[in-house]
């Protein structure tokens, strides 16, 4: 008899609600898009009302169109868009300010501050992050600056501070259920991947009261139940995990040295380091990669702010396309040697620059460029920030030689084929690229008895195909060269 899992996928621009069957293969779907808010430069918003009903509606209109009941679902789980803050009433469950978002930069004074004091060796030792605008931390801090009276809330346990997780988990299970699961808190800047817990240290250097935050449980646990008003049944909630992470257990990345880089509105490339914390020396990110059973497993990631949220731009702002496919066509008509880079640091450059002052720009126009040169050097750039990780984790002795790829953009082949032209690696495309998804599904799946091991779940993966590099070295190099070369002409600007 199949066994259906609901996965709940809260992103950047969209909610998706996907049932799975328990061999990995998708049901049915549904999504909802929703508004992005920019309040002033380089500022990212969400309204978490609206993220909140876009989740309900896609949660009931993919049950509609599968044709099953919330009773016949074994399990669900949520993933989610990291790092985004949102802090609400506990009693009312009304936020108090918007949703800050993850590529939001508005901290980057604090940050800066943080570091002129000398502290972020200490935040990195125990957190394996940078001190950046990125984290949860100082979005937390400026919201309860910003709100009058909200410190006060706070320390009298009357607000609760959440990533999108937590708040969904507040939401659908009626305010039972404050908790979050490690690979989300190790995105906070508050949370010890050692120790595996929130730091006293850290809560003290922000000033961030205890009782605001969520307990942290594995990423395959009991998260409470979804109430029966909301789908038409109670649906435990047996599975969360950070997009990123989710995808690296979609990918079945379970051994020391397995990567995968996901391309959705960012780019996440996050190497598997088993039992060990390494530590970058070239401003990558230590992670914990998913915790099952209390023992957790460490990633070193790369991250990239912009990737597909460059095609929207394309579409979008410059309406050089109406549709996002449109992309690959185009590419195959132009000639590689364009000249042409396009450097999408819409919100700051990420991994392994670290400039949250940099901001977008296109080098290399002249008087033959059109818009095919400009869409095709947008997908590239994806591409040369995927090395940009690539060569800072080789330089930590860590070089992924193959990479398991997925999220929207992977279904352009013309992608594909310059990422591994341009890497000098091999790229695998799954049969199922909804991996973040489909990694939640597996971690709510174990839970709910649905699969008894990690091995029962890697024999579920399947390549759809894979990329291989055909270009020369002394090709590929001088293409990179050029990209680092407009690289530092934005940072010296």
């Amino acid at each position: 008899m199949t066994q259906y899992l609901l996965a709940i996928d809260q992103g950047t621009t969209s909610s998706r609600a996907i049932v799975f069957t328990q061999d990995g293969q998708i049901h049915a779907v549904s999504q909802q898009e929703f508004t992005q808010h920019y309040p002033n430069s380089g500022w990212v918003e969400h309204d978490p009302e609206t993220i909140w009903t876009s989740v309900v509606d896609s949660c009931r209109k993919v049950l509609e169109q599968s044709g099953l009941k919330a009773s016949d679902l074994a399990a669900a789980g949520i993933t989610n868009q990291r790092e985004t803050t949102i802090i609400w009433d506990r009693k009312t469950g009304e936020p108090i300010h918007n949703a800050i978002v993850w590529q939001d930069r508005r901290t980057a004074p604090y940050c800066q501050s943080i570091k002129d004091q000398g502290l972020e060796p200490l935040i990195t030792e125990k957190t394996g992050l940078l001190v950046d605008p990125y984290f949860s931390a100082t979005k937390i801090r400026w919201i309860l600056d910003q709100v009058p009276g909200s410190q006060e809330r706070a320390e009298g346990g009357e607000l609760a501070f959440g990533t999108v997780d937590s708040f969904l988990l507040w939401r659908l299970t009626g305010g039972k259920s404050h908790c979050t699961d490690a690979t989300n808190a190790s995105r906070t800047l508050i949370f010890n991947i050692h120790t595996q817990e929130w730091d006293s240290e850290l809560l003290e250097l922000f000033n961030i009261p205890r009782a605001l935050l969520p307990e942290v449980k594995d990423s395959s646990d009991d998260f409470g139940v979804i109430r029966p008003e909301l789908l038409g049944s109670e649906v435990p909630v047996y599975g969360v995990a950070g997009d990123q992470q989710a995808a690296l257990f979609g990918q079945t990345c379970f051994h020391q040295g397995m990567a995968k880089s996901t391309y959705g509105t960012g780019c996440f490339l996050m190497l598997n380091t088993g039992s060990e914390a390494l530590r970058s020396e070239h401003r990558l990110l230590t992670t914990v990669a998913y915790r099952l059973n209390g023992k957790p497993t460490y990633a070193l990631e790369g991250s990239i702010f912009i990737a597909g949220a460059t095609i929207q731009w394309l579409r979008d702002g410059l309406k050089l396309i109406k549709m996002a496919d449109e992309c690959e066509p185009l590419a195959e008509q132009t000639s590689l040697d364009h000249g042409v880079y396009l450097l999408p640091a819409f919100t700051g450059l990420g991994a392994p620059y670290w400039d949250p002052k940099a901001r977008g720009a296109i080098f290399g126009l002249t008087r033959d460029t059109g818009i095919k040169e400009i869409v095709t050097a947008g997908l590239q750039s994806v591409c040369y920030q995927t090395k940009d990780l690539q060569k800072a984790m080789e330089q930590d002795g860590l070089r992924p030689v193959a990479l398991r790829v997925d999220g929207g953009m992977v279904a352009n082949n013309w992608v594909l084929q310059f990422l591994a032209d341009i890497l000098g690696a091999t790229v695998d495309r799954p049969e199922t690229i909804e991996t973040t998804a489909l990694g939640v599904a597996y971690l709510a799946g174990l839970k709910a008895g649905v699969y008894d091991s990690l091995e029962t779940i890697e024999a579920l993966w399947k390549c759809d195909r894979r990329f291989t590099p055909t270009m020369t070295k002394e090709r590929r190099d001088g293409f990179y060269e050029g990209w680092v070369a407009a690289v530092n002409r934005l940072q010296s600007s």
